[in-house]
């Protein structure tokens, strides 16, 4: 048994020196052919427009004889104009029927017979249904390329990290799978899967991490095999709320952590599988003792466990920055330090949009690389014949909402991303995300739809009997941040209103309904990323004010659109100056 122990000590430490050797030995030439594919990313955006319309009419050519090619006439497309008049603007919907025939193992329903769909990655539709993107090979090497270009400017630029270890957050991409046996999941997941070995080792938590299906479990778990590795030179996850999680996570368990590290386990009450538990094995039995005398100290020192004391090496921070996350972004330095923030560029199941080169700054040169893009000014989004732009027609200053084609099956696809223009480099326009459109709010990722929003409380009042005109739900900064729902104390009941436990539970109900229909809000409440959706109850009259506030800047009553979500954390005072 000893002897045992002892051998598989030296394979684990002889693989890490092999591991060490091979990095040090290919790592720089890796870097270097890679900076080959930054290169000519930059140099071809002087030729953006011409990347564009090759990438827009191989797709099309290829997938003519698909059934959705067939019946859109695909062949019949010589020009631009063709492919506009041919192609309607369209949500989820519109695809929906094909991607379920694709689901089915029916492929040529969106794509040539001899394309393989890798997976589906599953995001919130705007209604209780997920959407499921379609993940083609071509896709997932666009994608890869995406963060290829954006990682050798991040290693260019942060010299520190290359000697570090990273830490990276994903999620499982083969949750279940559709009645033709294909993975359902995240594509981040898929990403890390398909990674080549070398590169995998820089990363610190096991890819079976990504396969634990409770939220703090998972968290622990990427915290409890990070915490091994001295040099972190990288954390990133989509969203800076995850990091602000993890870091009181680890605190709050930093007990747990030093204990697991001593004695080479994994917490047992974790809700975890044994068929995971099994995987992680390999990586748990080392026992990390000189690492947990480290982070006792820290502990004896500070009376915290927080990664600005554990993390020193840290050299960059990559999460979101753009829309309503700076509320976050305000929060990492507590954690973390003063260490700068890349955003990754604006992405989404459907596709990567942009590829940030500079820290601290949300926008991104558009990835002309990856998708064919349109773009739709804002105050013509939703109209009957908007004007439709390419990539370089866009204006410095003016902000638009972004149409895909992908590799995906998606063309003319409204994911309903507004963006600003800020500049150009070359052709390809430099562009920041603003908000999730007009009917969308995501603090933390949750992405909740105005029907969501109805949905939940629709369904909720008529479960008690009760009528409710206009409302608005609005999300509240705090820690952690909340929604409201926004109700004039004179449309409800009298004894209701005077009865705070009713409030509650009214408000309660509905908040279980989002999480019902929205797996993403339903995420953010379980890792306690947001709390429970609260009733404020507002005076008599309220809405009729705001109502001629808004008319009074322009446009007409027959015009006017009572917002049921609105996205900005200010909306509650600007109703009420008088709050504090």
């Amino acid at each position: 048994m000893l002897l045992t122990c002892f051998t598989e000590r030296f394979l684990f430490d002889d693989r890490l020196i092999m591991y060490m050797l091979a990095r040090k030995l290919v790592g720089h030439t890796i870097l270097h052919f890679k900076r080959k594919l930054l290169h000519r990313f930059l140099l071809g955006a002087k030729q953006s427009r011409l990347h564009q319309h090759t990438l827009l009419f191989n797709q099309l050519k290829k997938h003519a004889d698909s059934d959705f090619g067939r019946q859109h006439h695909f062949r019949t497309i010589r020009s631009l104009d063709d492919f506009r008049h041919q192609l309607p603007i369209s949500d989820y919907g519109y695809f929906e029927p094909y991607i379920d025939r694709v689901k089915r193992g029916e492929t040529t329903a969106l794509f040539h017979p001899d394309t393989r769909v890798l997976m589906f990655a599953l995001t919130s539709g705007t209604t209780a249904t997920p959407k499921f993107i379609p993940i083609t090979e071509t896709f997932l090497k666009r994608y890869r390329l995406g963060w290829q270009i954006w990682g050798v400017a991040v290693y260019d630029q942060h010299p520190r990290m290359r000697d570090a270890h990273i830490l990276q957050l994903t999620s499982d991409w083969d949750s279940f799978r559709t009645e033709a046996d294909i993975p359902c999941g995240q594509i981040s997941g898929l990403a890390t899967h398909t990674q080549g070995h070398i590169t995998k080792m820089v990363y610190c938590v096991p890819e079976a991490v990504s396969k634990i299906a409770d939220s703090t479990a998972k968290a622990y778990a990427a915290l409890r095999f990070a915490l091994c590795r001295e040099h972190i030179g990288m954390a990133m996850t989509a969203n800076p709320s995850t990091l602000t999680f993890l870091a009181k996570l680890g605190n709050q368990m930093k007990e747990g952590l030093v204990r697991d590290l001593h004695d080479g386990t994994l917490l047992s009450d974790l809700d975890i599988s044994n068929k995971i538990r099994n995987q992680l094995e390999p990586y748990v039995r080392r026992r990390e003792i000189r690492r947990a005398r480290q982070l006792e100290n820290i502990i004896r020192q500070t009376n915290t466990l927080l990664p600005k004391d554990y993390w020193n090496t840290l050299a960059l921070l990559a999460v979101w920055t753009g829309g309503s996350v700076t509320p976050y972004l305000r929060e990492l330095p507590k954690y973390y330090g003063q260490v700068p923030v890349r955003d990754h560029g604006l992405s989404a199941s459907e596709g990567r949009m942009t590829i940030p080169f500079q820290d601290d700054c949300s926008y991104g040169v558009l990835d002309y690389c990856s998708h064919f893009f349109e773009f739709v000014p804002k105050n013509e989004h939703g109209g009957v014949q908007p004007t439709i732009l390419e990539a370089h027609e866009l204006q410095e200053g003016q902000e638009y909402f972004i149409l895909l084609t992908t590799a995906s099956g998606l063309y003319r696809y409204d994911i309903q991303d507004l963006v600003r223009c800020v500049g150009f480099e070359a052709q390809a326009p430099l562009l920041e995300f603003l908000n999730k459109g007009n009917y969308f709010s995501s603090l933390t990722g949750e992405k909740l739809s105005e029907f969501q929003v109805v949905d939940a409380v629709d369904s909720t009042m008529r479960d008690h009997q009760l009528t409710l005109g206009t409302f608005t739900v609005c999300p509240h900064w705090d820690d952690p941040p909340f929604y409201q729902l926004l109700i004039e104390r004179s449309d409800l009941p009298e004894q209701h209103v005077n009865h705070p436990p009713f409030i509650e539970r009214l408000a309660n109900k509905v908040d279980k309904r989002l999480q019902v229909i929205n797996m993403e809000y339903r995420n953010k409440r379980e890792t306690q990323r947001l709390a429970c959706l609260r009733i404020h109850l507002m005076p008599p009259d309220t809405w009729k004010l705001f109502r001629d506030q808004q008319l009074n800047q322009g446009g007409s009553l027959e015009q006017f659109k009572h917002p049921r979500l609105v996205p900005q954390l200010d909306f509650l005072k600007k109703l009420n100056p008088h709050l504090p």
